[in-house]
């Protein structure tokens, strides 16, 4: 990122038409440009003020409202700086016209993509946890998204982090001990109690590795797909859960061809819906073939598969579509207005009766996919849960560094492998080796975050 002496200003709203937009300020030089915006004088610290704005010659911009939040003890600003916010109205005319006046003054420049985030993680107001939550909470489509980003963002996370990093600290501190003092009368069992501790923190960071599939799943969304036969009703049952014509529909057999995917908001989960080609064997086109070897490949790789069979047929059943059954199935008996009486089994398996043109068993389709999904994370769904790849690959370390100090027979190498431990956890708070890291991440935020 550019220089971060520099005072940054940018627009907090969606650009465009708008009854208010948001202009904020961070840094060195914000009380000074706020004076001269609002005629030589400061408003109350973190009031809301109604205050002229003018631009430099005194031409007056907008009449709108500024708040002052100065940095300090008594309640650091977001970004840990001198900030401002000035709400204006938001026509697109006003808006340009009070960036323009920002952009002509010296020491002013505007902020690059996630600045003013990046600003209070250098600050130490936001650690990387966080500072990732601050983006997944931005981004979060569905109730469940936002729960997880708010206690992940309200430390969570980082509270476990430092207690590990605690724990591990106490645990160094007697290890280096037993080597600096090697000739004093330091307990027989200190070395024995160090190991144990290792081992018990080790275990729960193994635990921690476990739950970030699952929270990678909540935060970028659920794979169900939809398989069967062709002309089964997937395409139906599809429009019929997403609420919108999503996916073409049509009498006649093989009518999609590639994976349709629509995104939905399954009591509080993301999901993504996959509409896949019609199963048969000894297809010939092959395109279709082409379309059918997907539709296997998705329905391996997805989260759940829903498992469509003609309730017309019933109680045969497509042969292609079995051999795709597994745990992570259910079962459905399509055009449930027109089952025979007591259809409701499916190779002995219990199967939902389920119309898309009646609506009959679409909620307890529903409720069923979303309990399946809960009991994917278990007890991690209403919690915090770490939720990226480099959260596993941190975790991880910090568990094989352990391990092998609990097995090392030197005390020199157990101290050796603590300092790698705590050193990945470090990486995973953000206080060591992650400047490329950084960069990444604070370009993925909107400009005005």
């Amino acid at each position: 990122m550019s220089g971060r002496s520099d005072t940054i200003f940018a627009l907090s709203t969606p650009p465009g038409r708008g009854a208010i937009a948001v202009v904020r300020l961070s840094g060195a030089r914000t009380a000074d440009t706020l004076r001269g915006l609002l005629g030589g004088t400061l408003p109350a610290a973190r009031r809301f003020a109604r205050r002229r704005i003018l631009g430099a010659d005194g031409e007056l911009l907008d009449e709108g409202v500024a708040i002052w939040l100065p940095a300090g003890p008594a309640g650091a600003s977001y970004t840990g700086e001198d900030m401002a916010e000035l709400q204006v109205h938001g026509g697109p005319a006003v808006v340009r016209a009070l960036l323009d006046a920002l952009a002509g003054l010296p020491g002013l420049r505007p902020a690059e993509p996630g600045e003013f985030t990046r600003r209070a993680f250098d600050s130490g107001r936001l650690d990387l946890v966080e500072a990732e939550a601050v983006a997944d909470l931005v981004a979060a489509e569905t109730e469940r998204q936002r729960r997880q980003a708010l206690a992940v963002g309200g430390g969570a996370l980082s509270a476990r982090l430092a207690g590990w990093e605690a724990a591990l600290l106490g645990v160094s501190a007697r290890v280096e001990a037993a080597i600096d003092f090697a000739e004093e009368d330091l307990p027989a069992d200190l070395l024995d109690r160090c190991r144990r501790e290792i081992v018990g923190v080790a275990t729960t960071l193994r635990q921690a590795v476990e739950e970030v599939g699952f929270g990678e799943r909540l935060r970028e969304g659920f794979e169900v797909a939809l398989v069967g036969a062709p002309n089964v009703g997937k395409s139906s049952l599809l429009n019929a859960l997403a609420r919108r014509e999503a996916a073409i529909v049509h009498e006649t057999a093989g009518t999609t061809r590639d994976v349709v995917e629509v995104r939905f908001d399954l009591e509080g989960f993301a999901v993504t819906l996959l509409d896949t080609a019609g199963l048969r064997d000894g297809a010939v086109d092959p395109v279709e073939r082409e379309g059918i070897r997907r539709a296997r490949a998705r329905a391996q790789a997805a989260d759940l598969v829903l498992a469509l069979f003609d309730s017309e047929i019933w109680p045969d059943c497509d042969a292609a579509t079995l051999d795709l059954v597994g745990g992570r199935t259910v079962l459905v008996l399509s055009k449930g207005d027109l089952a025979a009486p007591g259809a409701g089994v499916v190779s002995g398996r219990p199967a939902l009766r389920v119309s898309a043109r009646t609506g009959e068993g679409l909620a307890e389709l529903q409720s069923e996919l979303a309990r399946r999904i809960a009991d994917l994370g278990a007890a991690g769904v209403g919690g915090a849960l770490f939720n990226r790849e480099r959260h596993r690959v941190a975790l991880r370390d910090c568990a094989d560094a352990l391990e092998r100090a609990a097995a090392a027979g030197e005390v020199a190498l157990v101290a050796e492998d603590l300092r790698m431990a705590r050193d990945a956890l470090g990486r995973l708070s953000g206080r060591i080796d992650v400047e490329q890291l950084l960069d990444r991440l604070f370009r993925e935020f909107c400009i005005g975050k």
